[in-house]
């Protein structure tokens, strides 16, 4: 009788404590809960993040904060993400740029866009677009290569960061069309953006997030779109495709990852909460106004994309012979 009451003992005891990590987890979250945006404040990931933070707090039932942590084309706030605890409590969002571009025209990375995360969802996208400053003499992309041609020493362009799909958008134009461009890196989309609009740089590659507003004010004029069609947002703007290069095309999308290694009720109540949140009418409607082109998507598609479009994006940065950082 003993040796059952012990043996009944023991599997008590040893029930309660398999379920403690669970019970560990259960209040999550219990702190705030910070969103890293590797890009200086105002730029279209910034604003992104921070359309976001307020409805996506409601559902988790705590505060969601942003940390802006730009630099080296967002491997600064990438590789801080990657290696922060696994514990739902430091999320990134961020694009492409971080987790299939940098990937493709960096030799070294001090993170893994692959082992290094784990996503929480993919929001959308938000296709760039080819903007000039009022003053350059050109209303459309044929203008503008022609233009180009003209200038001895090229044409300016800029982006927001070596690596980032902006600066693998404007290379991709100069190979197709034999463009005279200059590249010129900026920390994050609101620099470049100051710089086009006080004439500083004749073009730029920014998403329609950061050019919407300008082009609204008519700061700056849209050449064209990167996406192979038109953007919902811009429907008069046509497409570097439409222009007569076909196979032109790059597009960012936009995801919240976390360390990899999450704990199951972690991502399962981060993954609910982000769904309801993109989901919701509300949200969507703004994310929408600001130029998002909202398509939700559950984490686990994360790593097949990346898997998809990084060997297609180091086949033509080889091809293009784009020199490695």
């Amino acid at each position: 009788m003993k040796l059952i009451t012990f043996t009944r003992r023991t599997a008590r005891l040893a029930a309660a404590l398999l379920a403690l990590p669970l019970l560990a987890h259960a209040a999550y979250p219990e702190k705030i809960v910070t969103l890293v945006v590797p890009y200086p404040p105002g730029g279209a990931t910034d604003t992104i993040a921070r359309k976001l933070m307020e409805p996506l707090g409601k559902r988790l039932g705590q505060n969601v904060i942003v940390e802006n942590r730009p630099g080296a084309g967002t491997a600064i706030g990438a590789t801080l993400v990657a290696k922060a605890p696994a514990d739902g409590y430091t999320l990134l969002i961020s694009s492409n740029t971080t987790f299939t571009v940098n990937a493709a025209i960096k030799r070294q990375l001090p993170y893994d866009p692959q082992k290094g995360f784990e996503s929480i969802g993919t929001i959308g996208s938000s296709p760039l677009v080819l903007l000039a400053n009022p003053k350059v003499a050109a209303s459309n992309l044929p203008e503008l290569l022609a233009l180009a041609k003209r200038e001895p020493s090229g044409l300016n362009f800029g982006s927001f960061g070596n690596g980032t799909t902006a600066h693998l958008a404007g290379e991709m134009l100069k190979v197709m069309a034999g463009a005279n461009l200059v590249h010129i890196a900026y920390k994050g989309s609101a620099p470049a953006m100051t710089d086009l609009i006080g004439g500083q740089i004749p073009l730029s590659f920014d998403t329609n997030v950061a050019a919407m507003p300008q082009m609204a004010a008519g700061k700056v004029k849209a050449l064209a779109v990167t996406s192979k069609k038109r953007s919902p947002q811009m429907p008069t703007v046509p497409t570097i495709a439409e222009a007569g290069f076909p196979d032109y095309e790059m597009v960012p999308w936009i995801a919240i990852v976390a360390p990899r290694g999450l704990p199951e009720p972690v991502r399962a109540a981060l993954g609910k909460a982000l769904a309801d949140t993109v989901k919701d009418p509300a949200t969507r409607a703004e994310l929408e106004k600001i130029g998002v082109e909202v398509a939700y998507e559950p984490g686990s598609t994360y790593d097949t994309r990346v898997a998809r479009e990084l060997p297609l994006l180091r086949a033509y940065v080889h091809k293009a012979n784009i020199p490695l950082e």
